[in-house]
């Protein structure tokens, strides 16, 4: 019975032929330019995650408002409507 490349993880097989792939789609000389690049990337997703929690975890703390408290402004348009 034949197993699949990746069931079982990435081993020392596996990590070398991605190396080799990468080293043939890239060369050599890009490869320092690609990870630094996906780095940048991976950092500035981290960021923008950690500011949206940081936002929900703002916005459970904040006090509820009851609905009946708020009152609604009439916009200036339907005013003028309903005097005519």
């Amino acid at each position: 019975m034949e197993t699949l490349l990746f069931i079982g993880g990435l081993g020392p097989m596996e990590l070398g032929l991605v190396a080799l792939v990468l080293i043939l789609l890239f060369g050599a000389s890009k490869l320092p330019d690609l990870a630094r690049s996906m780095g940048s990337a991976t950092g500035e997703f981290k960021k923008g995650r950690q500011e949206v929690e940081e936002e929900l975890e703002e916005m459970q703390e904040a006090p509820e408002t009851d609905a009946d408290d708020v009152e609604e402004a009439e916009p200036a348009g339907d005013a003028e409507r309903s005097n005519v």
